[in-house]
């Protein structure tokens, strides 16, 4: 993690049950002030004792402006954070907590709101769904999950008139992404956070909407981090320049460089490591941009992403 990285020191306050193999965790400052405030789709970073950093969702915004609240789930396929934080965290520890940012902001003022969720993958998105329920918006909430017992907030999603939720084995099958979009509101906003194969229905499915329409949100990389090298990168504010070889992503010459720029997650779906472009033109591997923000190429995350031109040009 970049030494620029903005942290807190925050008290593990609370574990609570949300399902299984899911917990909820809080976290309050020792001097027990209040927090940043944050929006529904916001997330904070969580760097744990061990050395890693892993990035999850607030499941609010409304609630104690003192506490931050994550839910995470024990992934059997975890790279060892979910694990270590089920495992081995403990209430007291105090851990430096970065964020909030938010790459996944709720358009509030939609005529009507769709709210797609897998999984895990729930934790925003009902965030989005107490917000909107508060302002009494329309909306609608399609929930999907591998069993009863692995569904988070099942109570009260099924105490809501606006929610669906859809449990694969009890339907034998998974939820149809496809007929949940189309039965909407032409004037819908679609958001939808959830593991990849429902990520990609969802892009398939909303393909022919406004981009300003849909939103989506990744736990994990959908593409590979640019290795091909082979181009050169300056730094404008610090008048260094590197030439990136084969093998290399852009954040590792940047830091072999000694340059202190900000990132954490490595895979560019929290958005840390975001820098403005000021010549050339990116390869970009992230999970944040829209498409046009892609073609305008102002910003590229740096953690993942390439060039395409013999020269890049950062404002670093």
């Amino acid at each position: 993690m970049s030494t620029t990285q903005q942290t807190v020191d925050l008290r593990l306050t609370a574990i609570r049950y949300a399902a299984q193999d899911t917990n909820l965790y809080e976290f309050r400052r020792p001097d027990g002030a209040a927090l940043e405030p944050v929006d529904p789709g916001a997330h904070i970073d969580i760097t744990l004792p061990n050395g890693m950093m892993r990035q999850y969702s607030l499941v609010t915004a409304d609630g104690d402006p003192a506490a931050y609240v994550v839910g995470i789930k024990r992934d059997r396929a975890s790279r060892g954070g979910s694990i270590f934080i089920h495992d081995r965290l403990r209430v007291g520890e105090v851990l430096k907590i970065g964020g909030p940012r938010n790459n996944f902001p709720l358009n509030e003022d939609a005529g009507h709101t769709v709210l797609i969720a897998g999984g895990i993958g729930i934790t925003p998105i009902w965030c989005m769904a107490q917000r909107l329920k508060k302002l009494g918006r329309s909306f609608e909430v399609h929930y999907a999950c591998r069993t009863r017992a692995e569904a988070a907030f099942f109570a009260e999603l099924s105490a809501m008139p606006e929610a669906r939720i859809h449990i694969d084995d009890e339907v034998g099958g998974f939820m149809d992404v496809a007929a949940a979009v189309a039965a909407s509101r032409p004037d819908a906003h679609f958001y939808c956070c959830g593991p990849l194969p429902m990520l990609a229905a969802f892009e398939d499915a909303t393909k022919a909407l406004p981009p300003e329409h849909v939103h989506v949100e990744y736990f994990s990389a959908k593409d590979e981090a640019a290795t091909g090298g082979g181009y050169v990168v300056e730094l404008r504010k610090s008048g260094k320049e590197f030439t990136v070889p084969e093998g290399k992503t852009l954040l590792e010459v940047l830091l072999e460089g000694g340059v202190d720029v900000m990132y954490s997650c490595q895979e560019g779906v929290c958005g840390a490591c975001e820098t403005a472009v000021i010549s050339g033109t990116p390869d970009h591997r992230d999970n944040i941009l829209t498409e046009a923000e892609r073609v305008a190429s102002k910003t590229m995350m740096v953690c993942c992403s390439g060039s395409k031109s013999p020269r890049l040009v950062l404002d670093l």
